[in-house]
């Protein structure tokens, strides 16, 4: 195939993409405080990294959460929702409500994971002082150990409305 046809077939192909599925209500008739694009900081409270590969996966290509409004900041400070992963350990417990207190109002907070939701397969570890939600006011959970991409990518839909 030379160059002049590859280009004529992709101009009159144009761009195929699937569509989305409907918009999911995660928060449950909550009004949603957020919407249109979200800046999102993620906090390992003190997971596996189970929950961050799936969190890469759902901001890759594949998956492609940013096409909904979803975006990874590097500061909490420029955060308008916290995703915490993992479990609360005694070591993460004060860097996590620092990082909360430095993101601004309003803001959501996530719990992502069977850890984070209620201690999961940690439930009784030395180290593990407990659930996202028995440190801080929790907005949204994402069920799963870990959880797909697609749970992530529709609670982030459901926040931004899109």
């Amino acid at each position: 195939m030379s160059l002049r046809s590859l280009i004529r077939l992709i101009a009159t192909t144009g761009r195929v993409a699937q569509k989305a599925p409907p918009l999911p209500d995660l928060l449950q008739g909550r009004p949603q405080i957020l919407k249109g694009s979200v800046q999102i900081r993620h906090i390992d409270a003190g997971s596996c990294n189970g929950c961050e590969i799936e969190i890469g996966n759902a901001f890759g290509p594949i998956y492609d959460a940013e096409r909904y409004g979803a975006r990874l900041v590097a500061s909490p400070r420029h955060a308008d929702l916290l995703l915490v992963s993992g479990v609360v350990t005694k070591n993460m417990l004060e860097p996590l409500r620092r990082t909360v207190d430095a993101a601004p109002t309003p803001r959501l907070v996530v719990a992502l994971g069977d850890c984070a939701r209620n201690c999961g397969k940690f439930r009784a570890g030395y180290g593990v002082v407990g659930a996202v939600s028995d440190v801080l006011p929790v907005d949204l959970e994402i069920p799963g150990c870990p959880p797909e991409p697609e749970a992530i990518v529709n609670a982030l839909r459901s926040v931004t409305g899109r």
